[in-house]
């Protein structure tokens, strides 16, 4: 090994190593000052009476205003039962963690952003009526995403199913390299290693070529993979770079909200998404849960105009002391484009700071709009009442519902919640598959060989209620025959545990209660 390929790879060690003595300082430093807190308010309970009656008026406050929230109850009971039972601790990990980031603030901003950038997509009602036409409950859909989350339904787009994730890297590097006017990267994580080192020098080079380039990723995601000299380091290589909401230690009420995004646009005219992060174990470089499982699309022509909005949104939105777009219209060019399948496109993303949770809803929709079989593959379980509801009626009529969870965990304690979720579903007529070679970090659903959706959303209460999400809904296309066949080829390598948890032993069932119980406080 050459003395420069040394140093960079203790250079992308110490990166790494950096990434993680910062989020391990960062956790104490927020559990001192919560401890801290506590210990005052306790202290101030004991020294003064009136200031122990405004603790518990101050949690009777918070259980009335928990109580009438218009949320789900499955969020809603766990905390007024934590408040309750306790309420100095429970009062103060709520408003630590609890609540979304509504601030005014932060809502005028993504608001501001959102009217210049969404007046540049049509509404496209001519291809929501054609879509009626032919499926009437599709159209459903699509004219929900529209109203709901402003992303209209396209056609003239074709879509690419990639049912592996380093497939798709290596469709996105093809397609980076013929970048000509911008290219805008958003990810929840990156790792400074091989597989971002292969983009990296593309993204150089189109630097040089005169092209716009930008990255943008979460702090959270990638605080075990890169430290804070990334900005730096992408910066003096001409690529521009921003940080979604940056790890520090503080009480911070915007710590509980990442951006869970994966979308990469170039030109406007070819975007990709899908359920892969930038990191070498999506790609099988390294293996540490067995077989990874991830899946992507390419999006190309009209419909990669969601996703260029759905960029521009966080890039612009994200910290008002940033110097931001002025002209939204330049990134959303018109120019001709012949679409060899006359499907229908509806990329569309969902975010945590209204009360709409459209990842939940187009997942319910999905499930409403099966008449023959409904599958979802999910790496994480963790559903609401109302999403327990509509796949376990679907299945009491006749539908034939199916969820593949992994068989490898990544994280035991989210494993053994998901598990929870299985006699609920099970004892409905849902069946439960387990990716037996790894982890399934795919996030997808399927319903009568006709609808799809791929992208970021799992089937959990970070993703439907916390994160910033994206996703793609697609009708019509070949596609949807390959995710077909890629569900199938994932059962016929799952094991099958209906039976196991249909009738739980007490003591397994009294501690999926418990998990349930607290599974939204995670």
């Amino acid at each position: 090994m050459s003395a420069s390929n040394i140093q960079t790879t203790i250079e992308k060690e110490a990166s790494s190593k950096n990434g993680i003595k910062r989020l391990i300082f960062v956790g104490i430093a927020i559990v001192l000052e919560l401890l801290l807190i506590l210990s005052m308010i306790l202290w101030l309970n004991d020294y003064a009476e009136w200031i122990a009656i405004g603790t518990r008026i101050l949690a009777a406050i918070l259980v009335l205003f928990i109580y009438n929230q218009n949320k789900t109850p499955s969020l809603k009971m766990p905390w007024i039962i934590l408040i309750m039972v306790l309420p100095v601790f429970g009062s103060a990990f709520y408003l630590l963690t609890g609540l979304s980031i509504s601030t005014k603030t932060m809502r005028e901003r993504y608001a501001e952003v959102d009217v210049k950038v969404f007046a540049c997509l049509k509404e496209n009602r001519d291809v929501e009526e054609k879509l009626a036409a032919e499926d009437k409950r599709a159209a459903n859909i699509a004219s929900y995403i529209r109203e709901h989350s402003h992303y209209p339904a396209y056609q003239n787009t074709d879509i690419v199913y990639y049912d592996d994730a380093a497939k798709g890297l290596e469709a996105q590097k093809e397609e980076l390299r013929k970048a000509e006017k911008f290219i805008f990267m958003e990810y929840h994580a990156i790792e400074n290693k091989e597989s971002w080192h292969g983009i990296q020098e593309i993204l150089e080079d189109r630097v040089q070529a005169g092209v716009d380039v930008r990255v943008f990723y979460d702090d959270m995601g990638s605080i075990g993979f890169i430290n804070t000299d990334f900005v730096k380091l992408m910066e003096s290589k001409g690529i521009r770079c921003r940080v979604f909401n940056p790890f520090i230690p503080a009480l911070n009420l915007f710590l509980n909200n990442r951006d869970h995004r994966k979308i990469t646009v170039i030109d406007g005219k070819v975007g990709f998404t899908g359920g892969y992060n930038l990191a070498n174990e999506y790609f099988h470089i390294t293996e540490p849960y067995g077989f990874w499982k991830d899946t992507g699309i390419k999006v190309t022509g009209d419909a990669v105009k969601s996703l260029t909005a759905t960029f521009l949104e966080m890039w612009n939105a994200i910290r008002g002391d940033d110097e931001n777009d002025t002209d939204y219209e330049i990134y959303f060019p018109d120019y001709e484009y012949q679409a060899k399948e006359d499907g229908f496109a509806i990329p569309y993303a969902d975010l945590p700071i209204d009360d709409e949770q459209v990842g939940e809803n187009v997942y319910m929709s999905v499930a409403k709009y099966a008449k023959e079989y409904v599958w979802f593959v999910t790496p994480y379980l963790i559903l609401t009442d109302e999403m327990i509801h509509t796949l376990g009626l679907a299945a009491k009529q006749g539908v034939d519902v199916r969820v593949i969870t992994p068989g490898i965990p990544d994280k035991k304690l989210v494993y053994s919640i998901t598990r929870s979720y299985y006699n609920s579903l099970v004892t409905n007529g849902v069946r439960i598959f387990e990716y037996t070679p790894g982890f399934c970090h795919a996030k997808m659903s399927l319903a009568d060989d006709r609808i799809a959706t791929c992208g970021t959303i799992n089937l959990d209460y970070r993703s439907l209620y916390h994160h910033f999400e994206n996703g793609c809904l697609f009708t019509g296309y070949d596609a949807v025959g390959e995710v077909r066949k890629d569900f199938e080829e994932m059962m016929a390598v799952s094991r099958e545990v209906t039976e196991e948890y249909r009738n739980p032993r007490a003591g397994r069932k009294l501690l999926q209660l418990f998990l349930r119980l607290f599974a939204p406080l995670l």
